[in-house]
């Protein structure tokens, strides 16, 4: 009997399909059940290719995040994995081979520093296994990590550190690969097939033990990997958003599995944030996490100064260079003219949002999706950022055959103003446009830290993470767009967005500024932004989220309903409604048109149903199963796909 953890080939559908041992079958069988087993025909592996750790992790997700466990196996396994898994190249032999120890030394840790690390230590050995590090931006997070981690390799441990995107392991792969050298293992979906592949069986360590210990850097994927003698897992920047997984499933949040796994490996887990997530930090509040908080700038830098600029005034005033107002334009050359850089912030990509007849006032939509298409002047054409849709920009609106003109602005304007404004400055964009190169973050970043670039304009990506020397100032060209959204977590996001973008000003030597500029400088998100007032946030959003039902006082399940027919998706949405408002009551909410009603030909409704914290979430989510196997099963709802999504983001 292949032991679990094996990969197996098993005849199905008159094909070949492979599989993973999950146990030994030692029940009866029921005879109707006889005929429908398949016999094993090849054993593919000589070896487990998955830990009992794995299982165990995939059991719960597909528990928790109601999906199956052949979901969590195709999200787990890299896809180019094949039959020679437990074959390891001569090369990644050579790379496992015994390592005696960091490199050059690490820097030592500052007074604060160390007490917070000291602090961190204490939590972990009274029992403490979750750990927030509330640590202000520029606060050295980082260096405190590498101690901890240099202490667990010392203790013969594994380290898993997870950040929220690719972009944030530019800059740090190369400052861990400087201290721990080859026991760096770095893995993200940027990689090939056989790049992935390769990492795995190096992980594995098949097929021979491996003699040393490694720290592995990846985002929320590397959750998945084979990972053995795990004694830290630490979650940087744990609040971002980009640590869920949306499509397809497992929708599963690699902070909650991060957690899941440090309990499985028995390994301690170390939240870090400047601006950490509502849950994560009333957990810490109440005493659930240990909470370290770290106040002060590496180097004694000061926290960068906020300065709001009206833009309604700047309008009426008719002080307005396109979207730059003329104070921030005599800053920008100040600081320009002090040989230092600036960072401008635009949360769009593309020319413009949208292109707008002159005459019907509509805009040309995609075909597939109920939004406007996106003008990209650099490809003189229109893209859905929904579906990929594509098409030439029309000369005349496809509606009336009116004036077309452009509505809103981009990245891509803002670099064409840039290039108008300071003819002089060298200018590079960072978005999902300029970055589909799988070496273009590394090579931007390189760019902007060597000083071959004075401005750098991007979307999020610049927000978070990056550390940049000489940034004098970072300019947020319109924040309204961050708190105007119809979402709890509006105030909250923007609030984390705009104070981590804050936070790559005056890094080193000199305080920086920060220039917002919006139409509503008296709301209240900006004004906890100008006093770097995290906890007044905190205390005004639990409030309002403890009123009307939201995390954390309640745990939040979205369901989603897709056809093709926007009468039968509206049907079906309507009887699941009915029939959880009789096992829910009130706590599921009527059926929700969102904003974009439309992807990809799918017509959406939505339904959220919110359960108490303190209610029992594996029988709720029984319920909610019951339920919609019910209202699938009814003919006429055979073709509408019904999405589960616990804890949306």
């Amino acid at each position: 009997m292949p032991e679990p953890g094996t990969r197996v080939e098993v005849p199905l559908m008159r094909k070949q399909v492979n599989g993973i041992v999950l146990r030994e079958h030692t029940e009866p069988i029921p005879d109707e059940l006889i005929t429908k087993i398949r016999p094993i025909t090849r054993v593919l592996d000589y070896a487990p290719c998955v830990t009992s750790e794995q299982l165990a992790l995939w059991q719960w997700m597909s528990d928790y995040y109601m999906c199956t466990l052949g979901e969590v196996m195709s999200a787990a396994l890299p896809s180019g994995l094949d039959d020679r898994l437990t074959t390891l190249p001569k090369r990644a032999r050579k790379a496992l081979a015994p390592y005696s120890g960091p490199i050059e030394p690490l820097h030592p840790l500052t007074p604060a520093q160390q007490k917070s690390a000291d602090e961190i230590e204490s939590f972990f050995a009274s029992g403490k296994s979750i750990t927030l590090l509330y640590g202000v931006t520029s606060s050295g997070k980082t260096d405190i990590y590498i101690h901890l981690i240099q202490s667990q390799l010392q203790q013969g441990k594994n380290v898993l550190y997870l950040v929220p995107e690719i972009a944030l392991t530019t800059q740090l792969t190369t400052r861990l690969q400087i201290i721990f050298g080859d026991q760096l293992i770095v893995y993200h979906s940027r990689l090939t097939d056989a790049e992935r592949e390769q990492k795995y069986k190096q992980i594995t360590g098949n097929p021979s033990p491996v003699t040393r210990n490694f720290v592995v850097l990846g985002p929320r994927s590397a959750v998945f990997l084979p990972l053995k003698d795990l004694g830290l897992i630490i979650v940087d920047e744990e609040h971002e958003p980009s640590y869920k997984q949306a499509e397809p499933a497992p929708r599963y949040h690699a902070r909650a599995t991060a957690i899941l796994l440090g309990r499985i490996h028995q390994a301690n887990v170390l939240l870090g944030s400047a601006t950490p997530s509502m849950e994560s930090y009333f957990l810490a509040q109440k005493g659930v996490y240990g909470l370290v908080t770290l106040s002060e700038r590496y180097g004694g830098v000061e926290l960068p100064e906020i300065r709001l600029i009206d833009l309604k005034r700047q309008y009426e005033r008719k002080e307005m260079y396109d979207h730059f107002s003329d104070p921030l334009v005599e800053r920008i050359r100040e600081v320009l003219a002090d040989h230092k850089q600036v960072i401008l912030f635009q949360n769009r990509r593309g020319y413009a949002p949208q292109i707008q007849c002159t005459h019907c006032g509509q805009p040309p939509r995609c075909v597939q999706c109920d939004v406007p298409m996106t003008y990209h002047k650099s490809a003189n054409e229109l893209r859905c950022h929904y579906c990929g849709y594509r098409m030439p920009v029309p000369t005349a609106c496809p509606q009336c055959g009116g004036e077309l003109k452009t509505i809103g602005f981009g990245t891509e304007r803002i670099e064409d103003e840039l290039a108008n404004l300071f003819p002089d400055a060298r200018v590079l964009r960072m978005d999902l446009d300029t970055t589909r190169n799988k070496s273009a973050y590394q090579d931007i970043i390189n760019a902007f830290s060597r000083h071959e670039c004075d401005i750098l304009v991007g979307t999020q990506m610049v927000t978070k993470g990056l550390h940049f020397d000489d940034v004098r100032l970072v300019a947020v060209l319109n924040a309204d767009p961050l708190f105007n959204q119809p979402d709890f977590r509006a105030y909250e996001r923007a609030y984390q967005m705009l104070e981590q973008v804050a936070g790559r000003a005056g890094r080193k030597g000199q305080k920086g500024e920060v220039w917002i500029q919006t139409f509503a400088p008296d709301n209240t998100v900006l004004q906890f932004v100008q006093h770097h007032d995290y906890d007044a946030l905190f205390s005004q959003q639990l409030s309002e989220r403890q009123l009307f039902g939201y995390p954390p006082f309640h745990r939040v399940i979205r369901l989603q309903l897709r056809h093709h027919d926007a009468a039968k998706v509206e049907k079906t949405a309507a009887q699941l409604q009915a029939y959880l408002q009789r096992v829910f009551a009130n706590r599921v909410s009527a059926v929700i048109v969102p904003s974009v009603e439309r992807v990809q030909a799918y017509h959406i409704r939505e339904l959220t149903l919110r359960i108490e914290s303190s209610a029992n979430i594996a029988e709720a989510k029984r319920r909610l199963r019951e339920a919609i196997e019910h209202i699938s099963s009814i003919p006429s709802n055979k073709n509408t796909r019904i999405i589960i999504d616990i804890d949306p983001v």
